[in-house]
C-alpha cells in the first residue's frame, strides 16, 4: 500500500494499549541519508482554547505502529 503525507494526516492516531486517541498525524521525521520515515508526530492540543498552552507533541517511532489501515493507525506504546 503506498501511502503519501496528505493521506496520512486524514488517519487518526489510536494507542491499543489503552484505547486513547492521540490525535491526527502533523508532521513526519524522516532520515535523510537513508530515505526512510523515522517517526510520526501527533501536535499536542491546545488547553482551554490555547491560553493555558498546549499538550506536549507525541513523536511515535515507527517501530511502534502496529498498523496503518484506512481511517486509522493503530500504535502500541505504553507510556502514553
Amino acid at each position: 500500500m503506498l501511502c503519501n503525507l496528505s493521506d496520512l494526516r486524514n488517519k487518526e492516531v489510536i494507542n491499543v494499549c489503552n484505547g486513547s486517541k492521540l490525535g491526527y498525524v502533523d508532521d513526519i521525521e524522516m532520515d535523510m541519508e537513508k530515505c526512510c520515515i523515522v517517526a510520526l508526530i501527533v501536535y499536542g492540543r491546545e488547553r482551554f482554547f490555547g491560553f493555558f498552552g498546549k499538550n506536549e507533541d507525541f513523536i511515535i517511532p515507527v517501530k511502534e505502529i502496529v498498523l496503518i489501515g484506512e481511517d486509522t493507525i493503530l500504535i502500541k506504546s505504553e507510556n502514553r
